[in-house]
């Protein structure tokens, strides 16, 4: 009998290429769609038993991180699966402590040029970069105004010289702060809750910059949350979701804001108060906001990120992404050739490269 292999989340459609090649040993079914999002209390209970009636068939089951969430009282509904292969270093979607419970072996991928596995560059970053220049330019509103028949419709912002402020200086982080630092001579600031400034001139130093300026002052400056959030003309999240982190910027941070600058969040939606953030927005205190991540994903039709105007009656400017910042070409085809990959040597009683459970 065949062993029937779920792909979830496939929204490119790239996994056929990789798992077709099984062979017929495997019977695969692929699901570009995420069910409505059940890590929404309002949802749980029935779009849960409508995933449960998907999966429940598989053995194997493909996912890619933090689209199908897998929590304890799900993956205790689905008896006989065996392996779920899942993506990057961690997982937070995953209640690993209930996968190890039930016997299943959880493996993970790295990201990787599919051809010659030579490491790529991380392309979060270069879509951050992407994201601050599309807004500080207003590159969203006039691109559907010129398409729409009309013209000009603001001012842009130029960054050059002025302050980035970082939430989170860690490895995305500094690439940020090296990028705008190097390219726009952006002062970079940057707070979390164990930064101290010897941290920070590591981070100075890693990026490929003297820890101090010619001017004396630090090249990554470890600042106060208050500091970092009243100075910054860009403040940029860096934060990895925890317990701790959740809710981690409210209403207090973002009213210390300039009324000129930006806020950019494309780390994880629930490290911000949604409903402070669109309160802020809705009332246009700052100028304009940049998001790769929500705390619903997908977003609802009738979300209201999706239903303002943004950027009219005295609203700021939101240009939103479907959480893309890691959708890159050649990582996406590595994770899927190396998941399938991974499903042979599983079937064959093999060592998997990086098990999490």
């Amino acid at each position: 009998m065949a062993l029937k292999i779920a792909v979830l989340d496939d929204y490119q459609g790239v996994a056929s290429r990789y798992f077709g090649s099984l062979g017929s040993e495997f019977e695969i079914s692929y699901f570009k769609d995420t069910l409505p999002p059940y890590n929404h209390p309002a949802t749980l209970p029935s779009s849960q038993d409508e995933l449960v009636r998907r999966l429940e068939p598989f053995q194997i089951i493909s996912t890619t991180r933090e689209r199908t969430p897998f929590p304890a009282e799900l993956v205790r509904r689905l008896p006989k699966l065996k392996l779920l292969l899942t993506n990057g270093a961690r997982n937070l979607a995953l209640d690993l402590d209930a996968f190890k419970e039930k016997g299943i072996i959880v493996a993970s991928v790295m990201g990787i040029r599919p051809v010659d596995h030579a490491p790529i560059v991380e392309p979060t970053s270069e879509h951050i970069l992407t994201m601050i220049m599309a807004l500080s330019k207003n590159i969203a509103a006039d691109d559907a105004s010129v398409k729409t028949g009309g013209w000009q419709t603001g001012f842009s912002t130029s960054l050059s010289g002025k302050t980035l402020g970082l939430v989170g200086l860690g490895r995305l982080g500094a690439v940020t702060g090296r990028m705008l630092h190097a390219a726009l001579g952006m002062q970079v600031i940057a707070w979390s809750p164990n930064l101290t400034q010897e941290k920070a001139d590591e981070q100075a130093r890693a990026a490929g910059f003297a820890a101090t300026q010619a001017d004396g002052r630090p090249t990554f400056a470890s600042v106060s949350r208050e500091a970092l959030f009243t100075r910054a003309d860009v403040v940029s999240l860096h934060l990895v979701l925890s317990s701790r982190s959740k809710g981690l910027i409210t209403a207090e941070d973002l009213q210390r804001m300039k009324p000129e600058s930006f806020f950019i969040n494309t780390s994880r939606g629930p490290l911000v108060v949604e409903k402070d953030l669109l309160d802020t927005l809705k009332q246009g205190r700052i100028r304009g906001a940049a998001l790769d991540v929500f705390d619903v994903e997908p977003l609802p039709a009738d979300s209201e990120w999706r239903t303002i105007a943004w950027g009219r009656d005295g609203r700021s400017r939101v240009i939103m992404t479907p959480h893309t910042g890691y959708v890159d070409e050649a990582v996406i085809h590595g994770w899927y050739r190396l998941q399938a990959e991974q499903v042979l040597r599983w079937k064959n009683g093999e060592e998997l490269g990086m098990r999490l459970v």
